[in-house]
């Protein structure tokens, strides 16, 4: 499905962080760009290392950068997501991966949208329950 971008500052800060990726062993750069519920935006790269797979995606890292400029639990809440990446597997489009789409369930609501677009801004736009249907809660770990 290729949905028409949501959220273009999103699309467009997502795709410049990008080109700030460290992918040398994947080859793979990845940006994204969180909007909060009180409009603040953060972004982030995937930032790889030697010790491959370790290292971070950007959606890690843009939720790093969000809980690092000590926004309060309220301000904490995520109402758009987009990850910019190239296509995969002959042109699907780049989800994020299970751990990211876990963190991202940390911070957002049932109406947080994810648009997952490659660098042209085609692409879809997913709800967090698309992504990650029954993920864990904080309510649900007590």
């Amino acid at each position: 499905m290729k949905d028409p971008l949501l959220d273009a500052e999103l699309f467009e800060r997502a795709r410049a962080v990008r080109d700030n990726a460290h992918a040398p062993y994947s080859r793979f750069p990845v940006g994204a760009a969180i909007r909060t519920e009180d409009g603040r935006v953060f972004v982030g790269a995937n930032v790889e290392n030697a010790a491959f797979p370790e290292g971070w995606c950007a959606e890690t890292s843009a939720i790093g950068a969000m809980i690092a400029a000590g926004t309060d639990a309220a301000s904490r809440r995520i109402a758009a997501v987009t990850v910019v990446a190239d296509r995969v597997d002959g042109g699907i489009v780049c989800t994020p991966c299970g751990g990211c789409r876990q963190r991202l369930r940390e911070f957002s609501t049932a109406s947080t949208v994810i648009e997952c677009r490659d660098p042209a801004g085609a692409g879809s736009a997913f709800g967090i329950a698309d992504l990650l249907p029954s993920g864990f809660t904080i309510e649900s770990q007590f």
